[in-house]
């Protein structure tokens, strides 16, 4: 398929085109294979840096966060030594907290659109690429244009937009006109769409169940959305969509169905030239096990590009995946012309960002003067000011006061963090207890006792002793886990709200917004969307009166269930 660099998403003048035609001719081939691929950063180590650069030299790198002086240093070093300038990404999915400790943190996904209005997705876009792009970033992994159709999906959840695919599609939309303004492209993700599946494509190869017509009138609308947006890139997942797969190649079996990293049905057949996608396709990460489960990694590891995706995301061992990908141009897995395809597109989203005609070496100064901006914390009170959510409120117990409630009880539901979290404070609970004593309460947290059967503390002795539960969950969706569902402590249950008819309570849920179907009975129920102590303050401000929710839900919070209204 032949791209036109003229045309969206490059919008390439005879100039750019001409860089482009000429660093391609003057590569050798090994220089192309080593553009596919785009790796991992985690320090600004200089041996490692240099050996990407000048060793690899590697079409791309991705920034895990860091502090914003290693996030600069790495970005120069590897800028510094390249032949060819490189493409620095980050997660940009929350804010610039991405890619640096002492970025701001607007909100997920799914907080900016709780608010119910796309500006706030429009706002977040804008601060991932401020703060983004003064760090040397050039290249945002987001917005996640999925839809979260199944509560129990233990991966998308959060992250989302949420579950109506006009909300997600104009959301996206917004996003990645205000990011892409700053010269930082963005990678709609993850193609063909997650969220439909209840498993993590981290941990095996998830399937869109969808038919045709039912895809196309929801991820296809949205990603069609997308590309007329002029999203630069997107990224391919792990995701089967074994009914496209099929209808664009009837003789391929069931067991033959690939996921879309693998799959020329759904990369070229579908994104490419049923949708127009002129721009880039990468990989999501290749060390996920729903890639390794497909086939062999030696015929994997080149099938991806020969597939359609241009940029090879991560390794599993670096020397390893490239003498995989050197063998598959060798043997013709990935003919010459794919090859050529595949580092022209990579070299045009180059061209496009005016990688080749910059500076593209960050000022720490700059960074930490833009990371600290009084505008940025606003902009966060802001969206969790909009975003905080009455779901349930059956009782009428709000607003409460240390005056009508002063002794509460506080039970902690927590998960841990776990190496690959996204945003969850640790302290969170802690933190929400010693707001409540500040405000004048007397918060007590729940520790189980021992005992079972005929051994347990009596009813009345809560009743005499606490004016008001409180239940706070703080389970964030994270990578490498199958459910976000509360685990509930020994003996028999100890913590589960069994006092709802004799003590007010109230349910909150700072990350997951589904855990209604752990607790259907509880009468008020309320989610923040996020832990962070700005989210905090708000709902202390909302539980009091002091301020009116405005959050409206941008799923279904009562997971389908009647018991849950009640």
């Amino acid at each position: 398929m032949k791209i036109n660099l003229k045309a969206k998403p490059f919008n390439l003048n005879d100039d750019d085109i001409k860089w482009v035609e000429n660093t391609l001719g003057t590569m050798t081939e090994e220089e192309k294979i080593a553009q596919l691929f785009c790796l991992i950063a985690y320090s600004s180590e200089e041996n490692y840096l240099d050996y990407l650069s000048c060793g690899l030299k590697i079409g791309g790198i991705m920034c895990r966060t860091m502090p914003a002086q290693e996030v600069v240093k790495t970005v120069s070093r590897l800028q510094e030594r390249s032949k060819i300038p490189m493409l620095i990404s980050a997660n940009l999915e929350a804010g610039g907290n991405g890619v640096a400790f002492e970025g701001t943190r607007m909100g997920c996904e799914m907080a900016v659109s709780a608010t119910g209005d796309s500006a706030f997705a429009q706002k977040l876009g804008d601060l991932c690429g401020k703060e983004g792009s003064v760090l040397g970033i050039n290249w945002a992994f987001a917005p996640i244009a999925d839809i979260d159709f199944n509560f129990r999906n233990p991966i998308t959840n959060t992250r989302t937009f949420g579950a109506n695919p006009s909300q997600v599609s104009e959301n996206s939309v917004a996003y990645i006109q205000a990011i892409q303004k700053y010269g930082v492209a963005a990678a709609a993700k993850h193609f063909p769409g997650d969220g439909v599946d209840e498993r993590d494509q981290h941990l095996v190869s998830a399937v869109n169940t969808f038919s045709c017509k039912e895809w196309d009138e929801t991820y296809g609308q949205v990603y069609k959305k997308c590309i007329e947006a002029g999203v630069m890139t997107i990224m391919a997942g792990h995701i089967m969509l074994p009914s496209y797969s099929q209808a664009l190649n009837p003789s391929l079996k069931d067991e033959d169905v690939l996921p879309a990293t693998l799959s020329p049905e759904i990369i070229t057949g579908l994104l490419k030239e049923k949708l127009g996608f002129n721009g880039l396709v990468i990989t999501d990460s290749t060390t996920m096990a729903g890639l390794a489960m497909a086939m062999d990694r030696r015929l994997a590891v080149p099938r991806t590009i020969a597939a359609g995706c241009d940029m090879f995301l991560f390794t599993k061992n670096l020397e390893e995946d490239f003498a995989y990908m050197k063998e598959g141009v060798k043997n013709g897995t990935i003919t010459q012309e794919r090859l050529d395809d595949a580092v022209t597109k990579i070299l045009a989203l180059k061209a496009a960002l005016k990688l080749h005609k910059k500076n593209n070496i960050p000022s720490l100064e700059a960074a930490l003067k833009t990371l600290s901006a009084p505008e940025s914390k606003n902009l966060a009170l802001e969206c969790a000011d909009r975003a905080i959510t009455l779901v349930k409120n059956k009782q009428e117990l709000l607003p409460v006061s240390p005056q009508k409630y002063k002794r509460v009880l506080f039970y902690c539901i927590e998960s841990g963090e776990g190496q690959m979290g996204y945003g969850i404070s640790k302290e969170a609970n802690q933190h929400f207890m010693q707001k409540l004593r500040d405000q004048g309460f007397e918060v007590t947290e729940f520790k189980p006792k021992e005992g079972f059967e005929g051994m347990m503390a009596s009813s009345e002795e809560y009743k005499k002793n606490y004016d008001l539960i409180i239940y706070s969950a703080n389970m964030a969706t994270k990578s490498n886990q199958t459910i976000v569902r509360i685990e509930w402590c020994q003996p028999m249950g100890a913590n589960v709200p069994v006092y709802i008819n004799s003590i007010p309570t109230i349910f909150i849920s700072l990350e997951n917004p589904y855990h209604l179907l752990d607790v259907p009975r509880v009468k008020t129920y309320i989610n923040t969307y996020g832990s962070s102590d700005i989210i905090l303050d708000k709902l202390i401000e909302k539980l009091m009166g002091k301020s009116e929710f405005k959050g409206k839900s941008p799923v279904d919070a009562f997971c389908g269930k009647w018991d849950t209204h009640l």
